[in-house]
């Protein structure tokens, strides 16, 4: 399993939209700084947040759970048959 390349530039895209292009069409106004630092902000965070919950999925830490008659019939039928 590897990361695919279409979703990671969709993402980014999307994301890239929120924190680059939507805070220069905020309107004038008293606050528009903070709303500005708001949108880039939210947009970095939500994509690391999502990067890394994307990535960790590509070497999970914890794997599946196999019994042993099932690791001993895998092996035979890859051809490493296991002496028991």
């Amino acid at each position: 399993m590897g990361a695919s390349l279409l979703p990671v530039l969709l993402v980014t895209g999307f994301w890239g939209v929120v924190g680059v292009v939507l805070p220069c069409y905020l309107p004038k106004g008293p606050n528009r700084g903070i709303l500005q630092l708001i949108l880039m902000l939210t947009a970095a965070t939500c994509w690391l947040f999502w990067l890394c919950c994307y990535m960790a999925q590509m070497n999970p830490l914890i794997g599946p759970k196999l019994h042993n008659t099932t690791i001993l019939l895998m092996a035979k039928a890859w051809g490493n048959a296991i002496s028991t």
